[in-house]
């Protein structure tokens, strides 16, 4: 029962990393209707500038990430601004496909600044650990599970009840409607990539403050939020979140469990559970948990 709690406990931290990065991605998909492959280069870039701002500036970790978050959310308009804005009325797979050049290039000069040593953000006491009934867990996973309770509170709010919120909506809903309504959908356009930076940076941050820090490979994090957004939904915002929670958390379980009752598997099974998870979801939800049925009329 211990080992199963303990699963829970760093399945849900993990999993919480991976709510913050389907966020991104779902914030851009609602928008523009382009599933961005660039998020794995903005948490890692959003977490080098929280590195920078701690490790060089000197800075304490909540403002050293605030401005972490403010370099991912303005790298993050530069790109729309710079590489999508011009694409507008492209097919959507052409705009998916300059996200991947625009991931390979910020990564490219991502590793430069990395080097061949990992750069590791140092949490407050992030090492200390409470202990309750055999279960641990470090004040680094508490502060990062508090840190996405607040900001998926903040992004409910916002999108409930503040007027640029609700143009956000109403862009998701129709593009040409909202246009017809006076709404500025290319600034939308450019805030929700803004928003999307600024959840990756603060995802980066606390994947560069874990032991193992910010390394050339970091980037593969950001994947198994893919699996989480479709499992969630493509356009949901509570989606991504329940989503994310749930490829954490069967992550963290299939890594405890499967190599005592199912070593037939193989190693390292645990790495392909969260897709394994998002393929039968999908046969039973071809669009996600919560995601909006499509109908066309043909």
């Amino acid at each position: 029962m211990t080992d199963f709690l303990q699963a829970l406990v760093n399945g849900f931290g993990q999993g919480s990393i991976y709510a913050l990065l389907a966020l991104g991605y779902v914030m851009i998909y609602k928008a523009t209707r382009v599933i961005s492959f660039a998020q794995p280069a903005l948490m890692v870039v959003g977490g080098l500038v929280t590195y920078h701002a701690t490790s060089e500036l000197g800075l304490p970790f909540f403002a050293g990430m605030a401005v972490g978050i403010l370099g991912g959310a303005l790298i993050g308009m530069i790109v729309e601004r710079l590489a999508l804005r011009p694409m507008i009325g492209k097919p959507v797979f052409t705009l998916a496909i300059i996200t991947i050049g625009v991931d390979i290039v910020l990564r490219i000069f991502a590793n430069r600044y990395i080097g061949v040593q990992a750069k590791i953000v140092r949490y407050p006491d992030g090492n200390e650990r409470y202990e309750l009934g055999g279960v641990s867990i470090s004040h680094q996973t508490l502060g990062l599970i508090a840190v996405t309770a607040v900001t998926v509170t903040a992004l409910i709010l916002f999108f409930r009840f503040s007027r640029t919120g609700l143009a956000m909506r109403a862009t998701a809903l129709d593009q040409e409607t909202a246009l017809a309504q006076g709404i500025r959908v290319g600034a939308i356009f450019a805030l929700a990539w803004a928003i999307a930076g600024g959840l990756a940076a603060i995802a980066g941050t606390f994947v560069a403050s874990d032991t193992a820090g910010m390394d050339q490979a970091s980037w593969i994090i950001a994947l198994k939020a893919l699996p989480a957004i479709i499992i969630g939904g493509l356009d949901s915002l509570p989606g991504a979140v329940i989503g994310g929670l749930l490829v954490g958390i069967t992550e963290a379980l299939t890594a405890i469990y499967q190599p005592q009752y199912a070593e037939f598997l193989g190693a390292n099974f645990a790495l392909v559970a969260p897709y394994a998870l998002m393929l039968l979801v999908l046969l039973v939800k071809p669009y996600g948990l919560f995601g909006t049925k499509e109908v066309e009329r043909v």
